[in-house]
């Protein structure tokens, strides 16, 4: 027969166990939310970045090339979109071997580092967020790939093939990565390391790192080079605006790409980044056109097309941080400030931007920036005391703007000179009257 105190014991010992592996298991789990998760493969995330990484190369092949291709006189339009071309693919091997590890590796504030050069490290299974490396390496390269090919359009007609190839390889590697390093290097933790994030400078997707960056290297190399022969003398028109037309139509598509995908996730925040975005193109396009009616008596297909684009350049920084209504504003502002850029500046202060390079992205990016600190606001960008019409966020803005628009005059005007004092940068008298397409690539369109 059992003995009561045996069948107390025996009955304690069973409960006292699960007491400690309930405790025990409360312990494992409060640990566990002490310490952050690893990061985790997103499907839904790295499927949204495959296609924005598709869109955005979308951008400058055909979209750009068809762009510039049809503003160009018939002579040269292979030449411009053999540049684009060419610029795909230099770029593409230059950021492979060295660009992204200079611009998204590395401690310094202000240099990146080696720890990437020709991809060492990348593995199909290393992260960066939620995402493969891989993937956010490819979406980073094609704004790499754009940016420089952006530039093309102020030089356009009288640059020599070799010299473009050998000054936007040094360009890439001294202008644009440092700039991309500076607005966009983050830690482990997404604090940022570049000395302009760490300062407050907003740029979602590339207002300063990309249209400012190519807008001031336009201009700079357009008064390098000179005006094109018999400009404002001869016709000067282009020659297939249909192109142009199209190629514009498939940079606001690709600009999907290039701004909700920014937020390298399919969230919210890209929702929201793609419907400003449609809403400043849309508005730019329409007060540019309205302008245009205003001043010349007709609404030009140039005109409208050309407006788009400044509003999609001018949503670029702010569109992760404004809502519709900031957008609206920013795209109406936009299309009327690059119409006067392209069609007032540029005669004022007489240089030969000859595809509004500077007007539209230089100025478009300038107008973005600042006006990206006067609507952004918490709500939209996640940041504590992110308010609309945040003084100090307008000043942050400005710094950003003058800081770009400074280091990137002055190192491509360096780089300019150099290719210059080496090889040589404008082609011959007689091979820019003859065409670019002949001279340069024993080609033409009939």
């Amino acid at each position: 027969m059992n003995h009561p105190i045996k069948s107390v014991l025996a009955g304690v010992g069973p409960a006292l166990a699960s007491l400690f592996y309930a405790t025990a298991s409360v312990a494992e789990e409060a640990a566990a939310a002490a310490t952050p998760a690893a990061p985790a493969l997103d499907a839904g995330n790295t499927a949204w970045m495959l296609i924005s990484t598709a869109l955005v190369l979308l951008m400058t092949i055909p979209g750009l090339a068809l762009f510039y291709g049809g503003m160009v006189r018939k002579k040269n339009v292979l030449g411009v979109m053999m540049q684009s071309f060419a610029i795909a693919a230099l770029v593409s091997v230059l950021w492979m071997v060295a660009g992204y590890s200079l611009a998204f590796t590395g401690d310094s504030p202000y240099f990146g580092g080696f720890d990437r050069l020709f991809l060492d490290g990348i593995e199909k299974t290393t992260l960066s967020g939620t995402i493969p490396e891989s993937v956010f390496m490819m979406f980073q390269m094609t704004f790499a790939i754009i940016t420089p090919a952006l530039i093309t359009g102020a030089f356009a007609d009288r640059m020599k093939f070799s010299s473009m190839l050998v000054f936007m390889t040094l360009w890439v590697l001294l202008v644009y990565a440092p700039v991309c390093h500076w607005v966009w290097m983050l830690d482990s933790s997404g604090a940022a390391v570049g000395f302009l994030g760490a300062m407050g400078v907003l740029d979602f997707a590339g207002g300063t790192v990309v249209h400012i960056n190519a807008g001031v290297a336009g201009l700079v190399a357009a008064i390098v080079l000179g005006p094109r022969k018999g400009y404002g003398v001869d016709n000067m028109a282009p020659h297939n605006l249909t192109l142009s037309v199209i190629g514009a139509s498939l940079l606001w598509v690709g600009w999907f790409g290039f701004n909700a995908g920014s937020a390298l996730a399919a969230d919210g925040r890209a929702g929201m980044a793609m419907a400003v975005t449609q809403i400043a193109a849309a508005a730019a396009a329409l007060s540019w056109m309205f302008a245009e009616w205003i001043l010349r008596k007709r609404p030009s297909v140039l005109g409208i097309v050309s407006g788009a684009v400044a509003g999609l350049v001018a949503i670029t920084p702010a569109s992760g941080f404004v809502g519709p209504k900031g957008a609206l504003i920013i795209g109406l502002v936009a299309g009327v400030v690059c119409y006067w850029g392209a069609a007032g500046l540029k005669h004022a202060l007489k240089y030969d931007d000859s595809l509004d390079a500077f007007g539209v992205h230089g100025v478009g990016g300038i107008v973005g920036a600042i006006l990206t600190g006067v609507f952004a606001s918490e709500a939209i960008g996640g940041y504590p005391g992110l308010l609309e019409g945040n003084g100090g966020q307008v000043l942050a803005q400005v710094y950003g703007v003058v800081i770009t628009a400074a280091y990137t005059a002055i190192v491509s005007f360096i780089l300019l000179k150099l290719v210059d004092l080496v090889m040589g940068l404008r082609v011959s008298s007689d091979e820019e009257r003859e065409g670019l397409d002949l001279a340069l690539h024993g080609e033409s369109v009939h």
